[in-house]
């Protein structure tokens, strides 16, 4: 499998980015890449992991401003949701399933041109969850 670029970020507001080759929603673990995908990988697991950001580039653009929130007329992936994490971080999305006896739920933000392409929010990090 083709290594994905990631930002990591945790609950105790730490934040690495890397890329990963096999994360999988139903593992327990999943190997990291600090940055440069040939160097040695770590197997991390998600205590402590807020969530796990499938970005476009590790620095985005930071000309650009992104809408958090839906708008009339948005085309959705499933079910429009609002996530908040235990730091009080919101976030707006849609999801296709969530599952609170899971790990985690992926999330795809509002706006399509954000550098975030996906989010995987880790449950026990998340406080609340509603449908919108």
């Amino acid at each position: 499998m083709e290594a994905i670029r990631v930002v990591l970020r945790y609950v105790d507001g730490a934040v690495r980015k890397g890329y990963t080759p096999d994360f999988h929603p139903d593992s327990t673990t999943f190997h990291f890449h600090d940055k440069d995908p040939e160097a040695p990988a770590t197997e991390l697991g998600f205590d402590g992991l807020k969530a796990l950001f499938l970005v476009r580039s590790f620095d985005g653009n930071p000309y650009y401003t992104e809408r958090k929130e839906f708008v009339e007329g948005d085309k959705t992936y499933g079910d429009k949701v609002e996530v908040r994490f235990g730091d009080g971080e919101t976030m707006q999305a849609s999801s296709l399933g969530y599952h609170p006896q899971r790990l985690g739920l992926f999330l795809l933000p509002p706006d399509p041109k954000s550098n975030n392409v996906l989010v995987y929010a880790v449950l026990p990090a998340v406080e609340h969850f509603r449908y919108l």
